[in-house]
């Protein structure tokens, strides 16, 4: 897929990032991986990202990343596909490549590993890793990697594929700065844990989308809040945010991590075989997983 290709389906629909099963030897499995894709794949996701941080990215090997991607572009039918990225420069290089030549349809740009940088030293890395690949370029604006409006406009003059900002900084001035300047430049999308959260406060800015993790077990319900977003059906949102979504943040905040064991849960519980999340991260308990299970029967 050509990066102005990628930039169009992205701005199209609501986006969404998959689980990655592990076995009871905590390999990848990629049998259940694909029929959760391809359950996924019918609920008109605009994109999947593979290997990304709902998928525990920083919990996969470098290697794993090319199969995982293989498997989600066999599964996912017409739905683009795009890898998760990161860690240092060389490493994100690597990936970047590797990535591409396992088909994906680009890349999302992680924040690089553990110790903060200059703006100047962010440009390099991403620049870097755009000139490594002819795919689209993704950057993810978050923890040690926050970009300033003119680095972003620099670096989108010198990278002809560098095509979305996604933002979990929720630095909301600094966002409607970037898309005030940007425009049609770059496709943006929210990136904030359980970003229905924070999606009135985006579109606001600018942000048209953004990346839905409870769309991995009740697609229906996150498309449905997605419509009325876009429709403007501010009842419509509301109600859903009360009856679902922060029940659902109160469930995720019991511990850390939940951002991702919550979703992982929630595919189990889907008829998904998941797997436990890997290490650092910790499962959710018998407990706060059946609390789950009643808020998603309570939606029907």
């Amino acid at each position: 897929m050509e990066p102005n290709e990628l930039k169009s389906a992205l701005a199209s629909g609501l986006l969404s990032f998959p689980v990655t099963p592990f076995d009871a030897e905590g390999e990848f499995a990629p049998k259940p991986y694909a029929e959760h894709i391809g359950w996924l794949s019918g609920f008109d996701a605009a994109t999947l990202f593979a290997a990304g941080g709902t998928g525990e990215f920083f919990s996969l090997a470098p290697e794993e990343i090319p199969a995982i991607v293989r498997e989600a572009k066999a599964a996912a039918g017409n739905t683009p596909i795009v890898s998760g990225c990161g860690y240092g420069t060389r490493m994100a290089v690597a990936i970047a490549r590797e990535a591409e030549a396992a088909g994906a349809d680009g890349i999302l740009l992680l924040p690089h590993y553990l110790i903060g940088a200059s703006q100047a030293g962010l440009m390099a890395h991403i620049e870097a890793v755009c000139n490594a690949v002819d795919f689209g370029v993704i950057v993810y604006n978050r923890g040690n990697s926050i970009l300033q409006a003119d680095t972003l406009e620099a670096l989108c003059e010198r990278c002809p594929n560098l095509i979305g900002f996604k933002d979990g900084s929720g630095q909301i001035g600094l966002v409607r700065e970037v898309t005030a300047r940007l425009g049609d430049r770059l496709t943006y999308l929210g990136g904030m844990p359980t970003a229905e959260l924070f999606a009135d406060a985006y579109l606001g800015a600018g942000v048209t989308t953004y990346s839905s993790a409870v769309f991995n077990f009740v697609p229906e319900l996150a498309q449905r809040f997605y419509q009325a977003l876009r429709a403007g059906d501010r009842a419509q949102t509301t109600a859903i945010l009360n009856d679902f979504f922060y029940p659902f943040a109160a469930i995720r905040d019991r511990n850390v991590g939940y951002a991702v064991s919550a979703i992982k849960d929630g595919v189990r519980r889907a008829g998904f075989d998941t797997g436990p999340v890997r290490p650092p991260l910790t499962d959710l308990t018998a407990e706060e997983s059946d609390m789950l299970a009643a808020l998603v029967r309570s939606q029907g």
